[in-house]
């Protein structure tokens, strides 16, 4: 056998060896696609809302009906003013038309009330200084003082808080919420007896917002949970 042949065979030796070790090596890597391990990270954060919206109700009735717009217009002027001697500004209150209810109107009534008008009527507030407003709200005994009766504890105009800063704290809390499912990851892996790879897939999940309790509304808890998959290895 010359030379060249001993060169080309020596070759083709090297070629199937090399392409054994990528064959070994692809068959491993197929079948270590499966080994992987899915966690999730969970952040909670407590905030306090930063929106209020504080609907004033009053409510009226009788049966001359000028003289109840009278009486909420008297209302609404006594109210904006209250309003404005604590610091709410013009571009925080609105005043939506009052609701009138004519008992006289509905045939299927069974309504025995003496009144034959009712009107509703609501001063709206919506402000960012929540703390503020919430000092308001305990303060309505002095709008009572001047005869006017604000309706307290009306589901139909619920005082609401929100919290409308979270993109402010988005990173942060999705951060957190990475690191912990990393660290579940991680003890997995140990438990195993594995390392931990590259990530599969990951999601973010939702962003919830809700009250902390029913007796602090204003006090949110914002919640996200991740969830993300590691391939695992020897």
């Amino acid at each position: 056998m010359n030379k060249s042949n001993i060169i080309a065979a020596a070759l083709i030796a090297i070629g199937i060896i090399i392409l054994g070790f990528a064959i070994k090596g692809g068959i491993d890597n197929f079948s270590n696609r499966d080994r992987v391990v899915t966690v999730r990270g969970l952040c909670e954060k407590e905030v306090e809302a930063n929106k209020v919206t504080w609907p004033i109700v009053t409510k009226e009735v009788g049966n001359d009906l000028q003289a109840l717009y009278s009486k909420v217009e008297q209302n609404n002027t006594a109210i904006v003013e209250f309003l404005h001697q604590n610091g709410i500004t013009d571009a925080e209150i609105s005043v939506p038309a009052p609701q009138v209810y004519d008992n006289a109107a509905e045939r299927y009534s069974s309504n025995n009330t003496p009144y034959r008008y009712q009107i509703t009527n609501v001063v709206v507030v919506t402000s960012a200084n929540v703390e503020r407003v919430r000092s308001l709200i305990t303060q309505t005994t002095s709008l009572m003082r001047r005869g006017i009766a604000v309706v307290a504890g009306d589901y139909n105009y619920p005082t609401i808080y929100e919290y409308t800063a979270l993109n402010d704290i988005k990173p942060e809390m999705i951060a957190e919420a990475t690191a912990n499912a990393r660290q579940a990851a991680d003890k997995f892996a140990d438990d195993s007896h594995s390392e931990l790879g590259k990530i599969k897939t990951a999601s973010q999940g939702q962003f919830s917002i809700n009250d902390r309790d029913q007796y602090t509304p204003y006090i949110k808890t914002v919640r996200v949970v991740t969830s993300i998959t590691y391939y695992l290895q020897d």
